[in-house]
């Protein structure tokens, strides 16, 4: 038994990588490089296009990765976009698991895509019709006054604070705020994975970025001859798929653990730096990469020994059981990929649309945790503004559970 985990955990190893890491990071560099060109004006045209916002939400939501919505997260509070604009994007989004989905099953991902971008703006000016994103803005703006009135109230203690120990106003070393205006103040003090430059993690990720991005595109090449049916481990290296697929693997692990992001990819600072500056996209990407990568193997080890495990030690008796499980059980299927939709961050997200690429789940229950997914970009509206985030959340789980129920209704009635 021991013997056929360990060649599990290795093909595991050297098939998510092969056949979908490497893809990920292919896509994911594009898209990064388009928003680093197109970031400086991306702003200025959603503001001035007033009326065609849900669908511009719609679009940045629809975009592999989840940097299009966190883009926009901040702007609703702003009043920049309306409650609508942002309710569309995090209906359309797919975070992470959209890179998984393009590569693997391309086909699937486009009919997914069209659905969720229809409906995100359908939902996104259904939103805007009634007050609630004007209530939501009001509600934030009131608590930023009286935080603003705290804060007023806090600084005329500072006098007090002097005279008794001695230490001037700008060194007292504050606890639970600082100076800024208050997103700035949300999203850039103590943003998890940022991490300090004299730590070894800082500088392992930004030294061994370009190493890391020449396996990826070795990686590419066996994926691309794999595709091509050809045999990559009788190449001109013998077992060239299996030692690259290996060393990615584990590449992509060291990666996501010395970058400290388990279960979040991206930061709305990172997405930030990343819109600054070509070096810090090669190398966010690169750990956004290592982060999908991660979970891809780990959703794909899951599977293989839950299928061994499940067959007594056999592989074939495995798949059948689960085959004659699914049969009877999609409907239930449909409300787990709902459910598990509306956990913020992308990590359980690129599990489930794995298993759906295993032929683990039907399509109407990839469809339905595709609309009720928010990615990453949820966590940075939670930290402005909890309150919002809760109705977003309410909002995007309705019609997820519609659209999967009508779904799986069409699959059982038709296919």
């Amino acid at each position: 038994m021991f013997a056929e985990v360990l060649d599990l955990v290795v093909q595991s190893a050297e098939s998510s990588f092969v056949q979908v890491t490497a893809f990920v990071g292919a896509v994911l560099l594009l898209f990064g490089y388009v928003d680093y060109l197109l970031s400086g004006r991306l702003i200025k045209m959603i503001e001035r296009s007033k009326k065609f916002q849900p669908i511009i939400g719609a679009l940045l939501g629809l975009t592999p990765g989840c940097g299009g919505a966190i883009f926009l997260m901040p702007l609703f509070p702003r009043r920049i976009v309306s409650f609508g604009t942002v309710v569309a994007a995090l209906i359309a989004t797919m975070g992470d698991s959209a890179f998984v989905f393009l590569t693997v099953m391309p086909k699937q991902f486009v009919q997914v895509s069209a659905i969720t971008f229809v409906l995100a703006i359908i939902v996104g000016y259904i939103v805007d019709l009634f007050p609630l994103g004007e209530r939501l803005v009001a509600k934030f703006e009131a608590d930023q006054e009286r935080r603003r009135l705290e804060r007023e109230a806090h600084a005329a203690m500072d006098h007090v604070f002097e005279t008794e120990t001695g230490i001037a106003p700008e060194e007292w070393k504050h606890i639970g705020h600082a100076e800024g205006d208050e997103i700035d103040l949300i999203l850039h003090h103590g943003v998890k994975g940022h991490q300090p430059t004299d730590t070894l993690g800082y500088k392992l990720t930004h030294n061994a970025y370009i190493i890391y991005w020449i396996v990826i595109a070795v990686g590419l090449v066996l994926g691309v001859l794999d595709i091509l049916q050809m045999d990559i481990n009788a190449l001109f290296v013998p077992n060239l798929g299996l030692v690259l697929g290996l060393l990615g693997t584990v590449f992509s692990v060291i990666m996501m653990v010395f970058s400290k992001k388990f279960f979040v990819a991206d930061t709305h600072e990172e997405s930030e730096m990343k819109l600054a500056s070509l070096k810090e996209t090669l190398i966010h990407n690169a750990q956004e990469t290592a982060f999908v990568g991660t979970w891809v193997f780990a959703a794909y080890l899951a599977y293989e020994l839950f299928v061994l495990f499940l067959g007594s030690g056999s592989h074939a008796a495995g798949e059948s059981i689960i085959a004659g499980f699914l049969s009877q059980t999609g409907l239930l299927a449909v409300l787990v990929g709902v459910l598990i939709g509306i956990i913020p961050g992308c990590g359980p997200q690129i599990i489930f649309v794995t298993l759906f690429t295993k032929g683990l789940v039907p399509f109407a229950a990839v469809l339905a945790n595709a609309i009720s997914q928010d990615g990453d970009a949820l966590f940075p509206l939670i930290a402005i503004d909890r309150r919002s985030a809760f109705w977003a959340t309410l909002i995007t789980t309705i019609p997820a559970l519609v659209i999967g129920l009508v779904a799986y209704w069409i699959e059982i009635s038709f296919f």
